[in-house]
């Protein structure tokens, strides 16, 4: 720690001071900073005997003008200090760090009650340097406060041996400044204290390459949580993806929340971390724009120049149009080898090897040339369209064909070539091998030009037959739930005899490559090993000595659950144990095939952990066709549970518009999907920031991997995650209307009680859901409630649940997040015993009513948490919202039972709600105060309007005193006028604030139950 002297204007003595450092931030313009005046700083001071400007030394000795006071001893100080006129420079929003020291004012000896340990800040705007001694006037307004500024230490003198001060640093900020300037001024008011230094700056982002673009240097914004959006530009040989590239400035002058990027055009590079877009040197290249680096020509290609975007094939090597730029130029094939030819009377079958070079490529085919020779090659034609080519003439794919329907006793020459994609470039002709042969008589075959029989004469006659038609239907026999036994048809035309049976199967939502392929000599097969309540596909096809027929159609069949395995044994017992022929043998011989049943499935069990979590979950609790929620955090690794129940999305389908919010883990942005296949649609965006741990990303995540089991149109509908880029987003609909809490308030008084009703309406349908999939909410409260164009009503926020069951440092207030539990929304049970159950969101649901009846007010108003928990142990209740209909209140109250077991299950809410919407009046009554204030909870920032005597002391207890001399002027000057006051009178007196109106009002209505209560008792 530096020191510094300091004159003690009580002790007289230079004492060494401890001198703090400077705080820094990223980048500050100076606009004042008094430690760097060489001279007197001449700052106007009123009056004249109050602060004294006074030299000192910094820690590097050199001299430093001070300004201090200490009146401490003269009542009703009021000392000012004006700064020179300091000029803005275009910033927005001020910054003002003071360094000071203040005597405490216990170690002065018979210092009056008066003596301060704070003093004031203020500023004043102004296009010139107008000021005098006298103008601006020395009191606020004309001057604007800033703070009131009080120091973390004081000094006495008997510190660290009676003479070492104490120096503070505060910082302080105001904005928005318009002016050319400002001044600041500093009032003392009885404090003994030096200012010892102040500098005055503004904060800027600095110009900065980021995602490829340049940003300039950007001014903060005029308040502390302002974004400025600025605008980039790419880099030379740059181009913008998808969006306008944008960067926003926060407050302290960071860079934040990057839209959009500039990538290296095609032919160029990005080096220097992404600063600069480079030319491909010679000899590499850059087909398209993006971020990959140049790549070195293929094999037989160059380039011409720098910053090329292909590569030139060499002499005699070739591109095709589709052949990407990275692949090597190829060349033609060579001529095909070893021609094998047979012939069947006016038949002939040809086989040949593959050519010895391919030409570097893998799509060789294959053309037949067939000309008719008569007596010598000079008179050689092309073939008749007669000759049949089976498979075909051109482009065959294997070294094989059949060729049909020659004219008898006829010589024939056969070209074969090979060809490939690049040949048709070539401009030579395609290199071939050629065969001559001569058709014979019918019923004699000709071998006399194979040069090597490679295949037997049944071979060539069975590879002539046709293969069996498809398999036409599958049954199934039996099932377990690791099981499926199955039976097919033979196909109608197998064309020979049927050598066996191939079946292939997969899970039906994964893709058929994935299939598995068994063979069965029998139209019949067992296939183990399978998943428990999993429907798979299956397919059959039949085999011959021609090869495989065609696969059947598709087939779905589903394994059994566990439970229907073990209910299907048990009513098959009594059948078994009721023959009499069987009798005893029958049952032992049944005990053994279950025995040996359950150890076989035992031994092909390969269910994955979902499986396996999916018993555990829905033993005892599934009904038909319903899901059971899993926690994602059952998984060793919940990685698993986003892959599972998150669907994963390119991030180049995202484009993000703007940013709406800051969330837990980084910005809330809105923006569009746009997937292959699909329309582009709006979409809410939440961001993991940068630099998270492990636990924070899966933390962000399992809120996805929750939302994705849930599929409800009022519960907030999850499009996918990106984890595979940067950054980590979570993707869902995007509700136009924000929380549900905000826009009641936006809104407050423009709905009809059957519009509220019907927002609860699909709250609850919402969670009666969430119940049945055996999901408990914890944090139900309309500021986790969205709401869209239409006015539905979705729940959203999943993430407490896990964050309480992490937390065990204090399982009544704090959660693992360091932030509190809803006390105000959450169930006796579930704060004192941590019992969270759909009862427990039973009475949030109620309270949530109640939000949404009062129009978005704080439940309990500003009661404390431990005020509330108090409260409703003592068994009172919230009252009902201003015209909230009496069956809606008790419904209310039937969720706040405290007996969790009575209150209403969420479908009998929903049940109730319908029928107060088909029955309109049935909201029309509304319940007096009166008649429930034993049960209900008054305001309770009203006290006993008794214990007061004039309607002031009343006002200013409930935090109203702004409205004394309007109650006055307006002649309501005792508790019976103020007690007959209605909306009108209230608005008439001046009170224009909705929610000054209704705490006003809930005061009357609570004082004038009092008075009644009062009455009844004289009486």
């Amino acid at each position: 720690m530096t020191q510094m002297t300091w004159q003690d204007p009580m002790l007289g003595d230079a004492l060494v001071v401890p001198q703090k450092s400077w705080r820094s931030f990223l980048v500050q313009e100076v606009l004042m900073d008094s430690t760097t005046a060489t001279a007197e700083l001449g700052w106007t001071i009123h009056p004249s005997q109050g602060w004294e400007e006074v030299s000192g030394y910094d820690e590097n000795m050199s001299t430093i003008r001070t300004y201090q006071v200490c009146n401490v001893f003269d009542n009703s100080q009021n000392n000012w200090i004006r700064t020179k006129y300091i000029r803005r420079r275009g910033a927005q929003r001020i910054h003002v760090q003071m360094k000071f020291s203040v005597r405490n004012c216990n170690s002065i000896p018979n210092v009056p009650g008066s003596c301060k340990e704070t003093f004031n800040l203020y500023y004043y705007e102004s296009d010139s340097d107008t000021a005098t001694k006298t103008f601006p006037a020395w009191m606020e307004n004309p001057w604007v406060k800033v703070d009131t500024i009080a120091a973390d230490e004081s000094f006495s003198q008997v510190d660290l041996g009676g003479r070492i001060m104490k120096i503070n640093i505060e910082v302080r900020s105001f904005g928005p400044v318009s002016r050319n300037g400002f001044y600041l001024a500093f009032q003392d008011y009885g404090a003994c204290m030096s200012l010892i230094a102040v500098r005055v700056f503004y904060r800027k982002c600095p110009s900065v390459i980021q995602n490829g673009a340049v940003f300039p240097e950007t001014l903060s914004g005029a308040e502390s949580t302002s974004l400025v959006a600025a605008r980039g530009v790419c880099v030379p040989n740059g181009e913008e993806v998808d969006v306008p590239i944008k960067l926003y400035c926060n407050g302290d002058g960071e860079w934040m929340v990057p839209i959009g990027r500039c990538m290296c055009k095609a032919g160029h590079e990005a080096v220097n971390n992404g600063t600069v877009c480079r030319a491909c040197v010679s000899g590499f290249f850059k087909a398209t724009q993006g971020d990959h680096r140049c790549l070195q020509c293929p094999i037989n290609s160059r380039t011409t120049s720098e910053g090329a975007t292909s590569c030139i094939c060499r002499s005699g090597y070739y591109r095709t149009d589709s052949d990407p730029p990275q692949m090597p130029c190829t060349t033609v094939p060579s001529a095909p080898q070893n021609v094998l030819s047979i012939v069947n009377e006016t038949s002939l079958k040809l086989e040949w090897n593959p050519p010895q070079e391919s030409g570097g490529r893998e799509d060789v085919v294959y053309n037949i040339i067939c000309k008719s020779c008569g007596s010598g090659r000079s008179s050689c034609t092309r073939c008749g369209d007669n000759v049949q080519f089976v498979p075909r003439q051109l482009g065959l794919t294997s070294a094989g064909v059949h060729i049909s329907d020659l004219l008898a006793h006829t010589q024939y020459t056969f070209e074969i070539q090979a060809v490939n994609g690049v040949s048709d470039q070539s401009p030579y002709s395609p290199q071939y091998t050629s065969v001559n042969i001569t058709t014979n008589q019918a019923g004699k075959l000709d071998f006399k030009h194979v040069p090597t029989l490679t295949m037997s004469y049944l071979s060539l006659l069975l590879s002539l037959s046709t293969a069996p038609s498809a398999v036409s239907i599958i049954h199934q026999i039996s099932k377990s739930p690791n099981s499926i036994t199955l039976s097919w048809s033979q196909p109608d035309q197998p064309n020979g005899v049927i050598l066996d049976y191939e079946l292939q199967y997969y899970e039906k939502n994964q893709a058929e490559w994935n299939a598995t392929f068994i063979r069965s000599q029998t139209n019949t097969a067992v296939i183990r090993g399978l998943k428990p309540a999993t429907i798979y596909a299956f397919q059959v096809r039949a085999r011959t000595v021609a090869g495989f027929g065609r696969f059947s159609g598709k087939m779905y069949f589903r394994t059994m659950t566990e439970e229907e395995y073990n209910s299907s044994i048990q009513e098959k017992l009594p059948l078994i144990i009721g023959s009499a022929a069987a009798g005893f043998v029958f049952i032992i011989a049944i005990t053994v095939v279950i025995i040996v049943c359950r150890s076989r499935r035992s031994s092909d069990r390969t269910e994955s952990e979902y499986t396996d979590k999916l018993q555990h979950y829905t033993s005892g609790h599934m009904s038909p066709g319903m899901k059971i929620y899993i926690d994602p955090f059952t998984y060793e690794d919940p990685n698993e549970a986003v892959r599972e129940f998150a669907k994963e999305i390119d991030i180049s389908c995202v484009k993000i518009e703007q940013v709406i919010g800051a969330g837990e883990f980084g910005e809330v942005c809105s923006g569009n999907l746009r997937q292959p296949g699909k329309r582009e649609i709006l979409v809410a965006i939440k961001t993991l920031k940068a630099g998270y741990t492990d636990r924070q990303r899966r933390d962000f995540l399992s809120e996805a991997s929750i939302m994705g089991q849930f599929d409800h149109p009022n519960i907030i509908h999850l499009e996918g995650v990106v984890t595979k880029s940067s950054p980590v987003m979570i993707i869902t609909e995007f509700m136009e209307n924000g929380s549900l809490d905000s826009f009641l308030r936006q809104n407050d008084g423009q709905f009809t009680v059957i519009q509220l009703v019907g927002m609860l309406r699909g709250i609850a349908a919402g969670m009666k859901y969430l119940n049945d999939m055996n999901y408990v909410h914890r944090d139900l409260a309309a500021r986790n409630i969205l709401v869209n164009s239409n006015l539905v009503c979705k729940v959203s926020d999943f993430g407490l649940s896990r964050f309480l069951e992490d937390d065990t440092s204090d399982p009544t207030y704090t959660s693992a997040l360091g932030g509190k539990i809803p006390i105000r929304w959450t169930a006796p049970e579930a704060i004192q015993y941590r019992k969270f159950t759909s009862s427990s969101d039973c009475w949030s649901y109620g309270i949530v009513m109640w939000e949404v009846m009062s129009y978005g007010e704080r439940p309990y108003w500003d009661m404390s948490n431990q005020d509330v928990i108090n409260a409703i142990e003592q068994d009172y209740r919230l009252p009902p919202p201003m015209d909230c209909p009496s069956a809606l209140h008790q419904l209310m109250l039937d969720c706040w039972q405290k007996d969790r077991n009575n209150r209403p299950k969420f479908s009998q809410i929903v049940s109730t709600l319908d029928k107060m919407i088909r029955n309109p009046n049935s909201l029309k009554a509304t319940t007096p105060l009166s008649s429930s204030v034993h049960l209900a909870l008054l305001d309770r920032s009203t006290p006993d309007f008794s214990s007061f005597t004039t309607v002031d002391e009343w006002l200013d207890a409930i935090k109203m005193g702004q409205y004394k001399e309007n109650f006055a002027n307006e002649g309501y000057t005792t508790f019976d006028l103020v007690s007959q006051m209605s909306m009108e009178d209230i608005l008439r007196v001046g009170v224009t604030l909705a929610g000054h109106q209704k705490k006003i009002l809930n005061s009357i209505q609570s004082m004038r139950a009092q008075m009644n209560q009062i009455t009844s008792v004289e009486v």
